[in-house]
């Protein structure tokens, strides 16, 4: 029997499919164009921490932050649907992509916002959810987002082990395919406000 804690190979992976069937209105709550690439100044970065509903809403409220969407990367299957996701078999993990204006909030900042909001220590669960696609990442676009990362990651783990916390099982890497989750994802809980919202950090601070 599939363990969904496993990361699948390639090799295993559900096929999917050449062409996405996810239809996007506008953001739900800024009304931008979440097919849009960012304005220039601006830079894109996806985040994995969890499930992407409360995740969305965290950024989308984080000042300096321009637009956001959820989807599906870090995996093999083409344009997976959600119950795909679900199954573990596709190795994405449940991201989301957030455009930012580094004038207005600079990169370690929103790492800051990523990494006390969620427990980067868990593995392929965050809280109650289990399974590779809540698993904790970070996929970057360029080697200066990488660096930044990396260095953000250095310096939380030092914050967790004066805590006497685990260590950080975040996923740095150069970001792949980016698969738009379906229309009723996107903004979720901007469109649910009682619904679900598994986010829950280390109560680490990053700074002292």
């Amino acid at each position: 029997m599939f363990d969904k804690h496993t990361m699948i190979s390639k090799e295993d992976a559900l096929p999917g499919r050449k062409n996405s069937m996810v239809k996007l209105a506008p953001h739900f709550v800024n009304h931008t164009d979440l097919t849009a690439p960012p304005a220039k100044g601006c830079q894109k970065i996806l985040l994995g921490l969890g499930c992407f509903w409360g995740a969305e809403r965290l950024f989308w409220n984080t000042p300096g932050v321009i637009s956001t969407s959820v989807g599906y990367s870090g995996g093999y299957t083409p344009n997976p649907t959600y119950e795909e996701v679900c199954t573990g078999q596709t190795g994405h993990a449940e991201v989301v992509n957030v455009i930012f204006d580094p004038q207005q909030i600079s990169l370690d900042d929103l790492l800051q916002v990523f990494w006390e909001k969620h427990d980067p220590t868990q593995g392929m669960r965050q809280g109650n959810d289990a399974g590779t696609q809540y698993r904790s990442v970070i996929y970057v676009y360029d080697d200066e987002q990488k660096r930044i990362a990396e260095a953000s990651l250095d310096t939380y783990q030092q914050r967790l082990i004066q805590a006497g916390k685990l260590g950080i099982t975040t996923e740095i890497a150069f970001a792949g395919p980016y698969y738009f989750a379906e229309e009723y994802h996107q903004q979720y809980l901007a469109k649910n406000p009682e619904g679900y919202c598994g986010l829950g950090g280390t109560g680490v601070c990053f700074l002292k």
